[in-house]
Formats: structure tokens, C-alpha cells, sequence
């Protein structure tokens, strides 16, 4: 069984999911997933270490934190090589503003979608009907 299968099998019923994208162009700037690893890169220090806590390569990492610096008007991550004081990773000023934002925002964003969940709930089936 695969894991989508899984999920479907641990079905939770009828919910809301909304989460909020920044785009610039075709280029995501900021959401869900680069909020994840700000917030894993604060705690760890590390791009590497943010990655691996989330499951992703160290590349793939590095191409999300590429892409918000490239976006944003000013990084929001910056690296410092090693040497006697050693490297490491830490959120800019504005990095960690935009992560607040973007939290604030989607609770926000939550707190709207289940005023109006509400009114779409009891339209729903308990489950699925199975496919034709």
C-alpha cells in the first residue's frame, strides 16, 4: 500500500485546508513549505541541518532559501562560512519579519475560511462517493 493510499484509508473527514502563497511572477516567493524552513533554519543554525529535519536534501534547501533571497527586496537568509568562529545560517531582520507576517496571515486566513466553512459543511457527504 502505498502512502497516498494510506492517507486515504485515514481519512479525517470533512475539512478545511487553505494556505497562503506570495508569488512573484511564476515564482513562489514565500509559503507553507519556505515557512517551515525558516523557521527550522532559526532553530537549527543550518541549512543543511533545517533540510534533513524536514526531509529534504541539502540542495533542495538551498534552492527554496535561493529563491526567497532572489524574490524579497533584501535576503531573508544569510550564510556565513566557517573559519575559527565556524558557519552557519541565521534569519535576517527581514526574514524573520516576513515569517511573522506570513504566520499572522495565515491564521488569519484560517480563522475566515472556518467562518465560512461552516455554512459548506453540512452540504458535504460523510464520505466520497466511489468513483464510476
Amino acid at each position: 500500500m502505498t502512502s497516498e493510499q494510506s492517507k486515504k484509508k485515514e481519512s479525517t473527514g470533512v475539512r478545511l485546508k487553505i494556505q497562503a502563497r506570495l508569488m512573484l511572477d511564476d515564482e513562489i516567493a514565500f509559503g507553507p513549505g519556505k515557512a517551515d524552513l525558516l523557521t527550522a533554519i532559526q532553530s537549527t543554525g543550518s541549512i543543511s541541518a533545517a533540510g534533513k529535519h524536514l526531509g529534504m536534501s541539502y540542495r533542495r534547501a538551498w534552492l527554496l532559501v535561493d529563491a526567497m533571497n532572489r524574490c524579497f527586496q533584501q535576503p531573508l537568509v544569510e550564510t556565513a562560512t566557517g573559519g575559527t568562529q565556524g558557519g552557519g545560517t541565521r534569519l535576517t531582520p527581514l526574514g524573520l519579519d516576513v515569517l511573522e507576517r506570513y504566520q499572522q496571515l495565515q491564521q488569519d486566513i484560517r480563522a475566515l475560511g472556518e467562518k465560512h466553512f461552516t455554512e459548506f459543511k453540512p452540504l458535504l457527504r460523510k464520505k466520497p462517493l466511489p468513483v464510476a
